[in-house]
């Protein structure tokens, strides 16, 4: 029988982890990250996991390592935030290019300058098209669910590409909350065995790691990424119905709320999904039909079934918690406008950097920009800051 205890998200990450067993685990510690590996090299220790733990002397290395210890075959993990995701960014890119399926918790933090530990998403955004898949987390239960499914979805023979489990910093990864958990038996039984595509120390099988490749293959190698991460939009929603199967909780590529016959909506990654769901019942309690569109999946982006999704809604607004400098918005945002096909009224909203609260007030005042835009049909003036003191 499953059991629920209380957790915070950093713990929920571990949880997962221990319940998986990888073959190795490269970690090194940074602000809001560290609880997360600290449990887990724990069990470590405890003797519950037979992870070999690798302790480094930067991020930069935690990546390296998890490079040579997945291509020899190894079943393999990391973790990180901020500043030490970006010192991994030469390793996440050769990571992804060589189809490494690394499994990496991404504790979400601001990036410097000047220096924050709070919650935005700059960190994972500046590695958007490195070539990892990307899914969000709302609460500490879908960092459970997704850490379990992400080695799944990654070490698909038909993806092979490392995962990012994104998780607000604080606000997820240190908030205590209930968590059913699966067990570990239960675990392994769902991600299998891992068997490794190629294996750097199989001598009957010998391969090249990292080869010089100029004009003549060069292209065709970054090609083979595309490819993959477009079956990984089928292999995510197939891992996610199979583990609804086994725990009554089904994962897609993103999650509807109250949308059916919204007016107007918001689309948001992470905690601040919540936080929009109780301002759309607020809104819709004073008569206005407000829904929520959580995205789960931001790499793969599933753009084509938002836009369906979407088609019959009036006015939506794209909350982004990282900005796009020289482009008026948000990363979110451009993505999501990429794919409408009119109609839509579509607004930009940045928010929450350097983890600024956001609270169902303020989005409540969203739903009411939008329900006014609707009306009108005025589209000028689509970039607008939440809670940011300006004159």
């Amino acid at each position: 029988m499953n059991k629920r205890v209380p957790l915070t998200g950093n713990d929920a990450g571990a949880e997962a982890l221990k319940d998986v067993n990888p073959d190795v685990a490269a970690v090194f510690p940074i602000t809001p990250q560290t609880e997360l590996m600290h449990q887990f090299a724990s069990y470590v220790h405890d003797g519950v996991v037979d992870t070999e733990l690798i302790l480094v002397e930067s991020e930069h290395s935690a990546q390296s390592a998890c490079f040579g210890a997945a291509s020899a075959g190894a079943r393999t993990v990391t973790a990180t935030s901020s500043q030490g995701l970006l010192l991994m960014a030469e390793i996440c890119a050769i990571t992804a290019a060589t189809r490494l399926p690394v499994v990496m918790p991404v504790v979400n933090r601001a990036i410097s300058a000047p220096v924050n530990i709070g919650c935005d998403h700059s960190d994972s955004m500046f590695l958007r098209d490195a070539g990892w898949i990307q899914l969000y987390c709302e609460n500490s239960q879908e960092v459970y669910d997704t850490v379990v499914q992400a080695f799944r979805i990654g070490e698909h023979k038909d993806v092979l590409l490392p995962v990012m489990v994104c998780l607000d910093g604080f606000i997820i990864s240190h908030t205590m909350e209930g968590v059913e958990l699966i067990g570990p038996e239960a675990a392994r039984q769902f991600v299998g065995e891992y068997d490794a595509a190629f294996r750097l120390l199989d001598t009957a099988k010998p391969i090249t790691v990292g080869p010089l490749h100029l004009t003549d293959y060069y292209f065709e190698c970054k090609r083979q990424v595309v490819e993959a991460m477009a079956t990984a939009r089928r292999v995510i929603v197939e891992v996610g119905k199979e583990y609804g199967r086994l725990t009554g909780r089904e994962y897609a590529l993103f999650e509807p709320y109250r949308l059916d016959d919204a007016e107007v909506a918001i689309i948001a990654l992470g905690s601040t999904c919540g936080t929009a769901k109780v301002a759309a019942d607020r809104a819709r309690e004073k008569g206005l039909r407000a829904g929520v569109l959580k995205l789960r999946s931001f790499r793969p982006f599933p753009g084509e079934e938002i836009a369906e999704a979407l088609r019959h809604v009036g006015a939506v607004a794209v909350l982004d918690r990282s900005i796009s400098y020289g482009l008026p918005g948000g990363p979110l945002f451009h993505e999501v406008r990429s794919f409408a096909n009119g109609g839509a009224v579509l607004v930009s909203y940045v928010y929450g950097l350097g983890g600024r609260d956001i609270t169902p007030s303020d989005l409540q005042c969203v739903f009411a920009e939008l329900a006014a835009r609707r009306q009108s049909g005025e589209s000028d003036g689509v970039f607008r800051y939440i809670g940011l003191r300006e004159s």
